[in-house]
């Protein structure tokens, strides 16, 4: 469940979901791809103001439910999470070179929304477990970073 994030001089529960396909909608997602992603979210926690609560893949796209800062606009917190986790996947999954071309995992565009305390966050988070054809529940958890 998200929290209240105190700042020095702000109080903030800020939730999104985000969608982010892969270049051509290749499906790139696997087993071991999605490790690497899971592993390098992870990190990416512990390095930036960012709290990646639930994470669902569907083969050709990922979605993510995260909780953030109001220092950090939506696109960099997107602008961040593919870039480290483009050139991580790469570097523990080579294979995935083959399937796409280009030297790009992720397509350019993307699809944010925010999320509300109560209600919306559940629904949210439940959908984000359940993608994929078959009920796979990547990662939850929430890293208490920010007390």
């Amino acid at each position: 469940m998200s929290y209240y994030i105190h700042k020095a001089h702000n109080v903030s529960i800020l939730l999104y979901h985000y969608v982010c396909p892969a270049k051509y909608r290749r499906v790139i997602f696997d087993d071991s791809v999605d490790k690497a992603l899971i592993q390098t979210c992870k990190e990416i926690s512990k390095r930036y103001d960012i709290n990646i609560m639930e994470i669902g893949t569907d083969g050709e796209h990922v979605h993510f439910l995260i909780q953030t800062v109001p220092m950090l606009a939506p696109t960099e917190v997107v602008r961040i999470i593919k870039s480290i986790t483009a050139k991580e996947i790469y570097r523990l999954c080579p294979m995935v070179k083959k399937k796409l071309w280009g030297g790009n995992i992720w397509s350019v565009g993307y699809f944010v929304s925010t999320v509300g305390k109560n209600n919306n966050e559940n629904q949210i988070k439940n959908y984000v477990c359940n993608q994929g054809k078959e009920y796979t529940k990547l990662y939850q958890g929430q890293l208490k970073l920010f007390e």
